[in-house]
């Protein structure tokens, strides 16, 4: 495994090189030589010629700088140790190699001391698709005055959220309160969450008792689900107070929303939306797509992500796109019929407009949609 030329490497390039120049400029005497007794006087060398003498001069140059700058180097002493040995042991995710900087950085470290602390730069890599990241041999670093696992809040819903139990070291604010005060919607206050899905003001709104009446009615029953773009773990926390499991996909991207997940004691799954989900085949009833699922996610890569949803559905479970937000002329045109490809039975499908100043600068619609997968295929 390597990132930059070996010097052997570069001697021979340089060697061709230099071999090729010399055959096409004696191939062009050969083609253009004249009788001394001739008067007439050698044709213009052709364009074609010209171009690849260029080419081939202008690579020299190139691998000649290269060359100078890394003198007597050796390919593997610029990469770190550990990656490596990590390398013979488990292969590295491909999108990782074209991140070497980045990777780099994040694999230099002291083995079995405390690990840097790099969550942004894990973060960066994981969303460029470097995805699973490497694994260290270090300690992770832990809150200074972290909060003793016995005066943790013991319900999904708590008045509030520990901030000793989170290091804040990234993040421009140093309290869920500072979020709270920013962006009361971000679902750092949990107690501001409990009515979230139970109430009912449009038809974009699927209250709990109205879903679980429903999976009732179609003699299915909820007991394991799948939160992707989860934020802080709300659904999962209204769910298993109705006793379903549900586990949260999340990132870190701005605000410790993984921490939050776990300190209602929920599962947060440290999962990026174009990463395969971490489940085996049709083993949960119902997986829901939060906000974070839109249309700023590429059109092929969601419909990968759809597919991948009904991969982990079993037979007769339900996917529910909850506020999921788009052009009003790509929701016909684009959404509709990407989700129809998919062939479940629409249980609820509405539509509403997205009235904030995005929304109607950009006439951006709402779609809330529960589809029931196929029993059998």
């Amino acid at each position: 495994m390597g990132f930059t030329f070996s010097t052997m490497t570069l001697n021979l390039l340089l060697l061709i090189a230099m071999v090729a120049t010399n055959i096409l400029s004696l191939y062009h005497l050969s083609t253009t030589l004249q009788s001394p007794k001739s008067p007439k006087p050698l044709p213009p060398i052709p364009d074609e010629l010209l171009r690849q003498l260029h080419t081939i001069r202008a690579t020299i140059n190139h691998l000649t700088r290269l060359q100078n700058t890394n003198p007597n180097t050796n390919t593997k002493s610029s990469i770190p140790s550990d990656l490596l040995l990590y390398s013979h042991l488990s292969p590295i995710a491909s999108s990782c190699h074209n991140h070497p900087d980045l990777l780099h950085k994040y694999m230099t470290y002291t083995p079995f001391s405390i690990c840097p602390s790099d969550s942004e730069l894990a973060e960066s890599l994981i969303l460029r698709g470097c995805h699973p990241l490497p694994r260290r041999r270090c300690f992770s670093p832990t809150p200074k005055k972290q909060t003793p696992s016995n005066s943790l809040p013991k319900k999904p819903f708590p008045f509030s959220l520990p901030d000793s139990s989170v290091i804040w070291d990234r993040y421009s604010c140093k309290s869920f309160d500072c979020f709270n005060r920013q962006n009361p919607n971000l679902g750092f206050e949990p107690s501001r969450e409990v009515s979230k899905f139970t109430t009912y003001n449009t038809d974009l709104d699927l209250p709990l008792q109205q879903l679980l009446q429903i999976a009732k009615s179609a003699k299915s029953v909820l007991r394991l689900g799948l939160d992707v773009g989860g934020g802080t773990g709300s659904f999962a926390a209204a769910m298993k107070v109705r006793n379903v499991t549900v586990v949260t996909t999340t990132m870190n991207v701005v605000a410790p929303y993984s921490e939050a997940v776990a300190l209602r004691g929920l599962v947060p799954l440290h999962v990026p939306l174009q990463q395969r989900l971490p489940m085996f085949d049709g083993v949960v009833d119902i997986v829901r797509c939060g906000r974070a699922v839109n249309r700023w996610i590429p059109v092929t890569m969601l419909e990968f992500l759809l597919f991948d949803i009904d991969r982990v559905l079993r037979g007769g479970g339900y996917l529910w796109l909850d506020h999921f937000f788009s052009k009003g002329v790509d929701l016909e045109q684009v959404y509709k019929p990407l989700i129809a490809k998919m062939g479940y039975k629409k249980v609820k499908w509405a539509t509403g407009n997205k009235t904030d100043a995005g929304g109607v600068k950009h006439g951006e619609l709402y779609l809330t949609a529960l589809l029931q997968k196929p029993l059998s295929r």
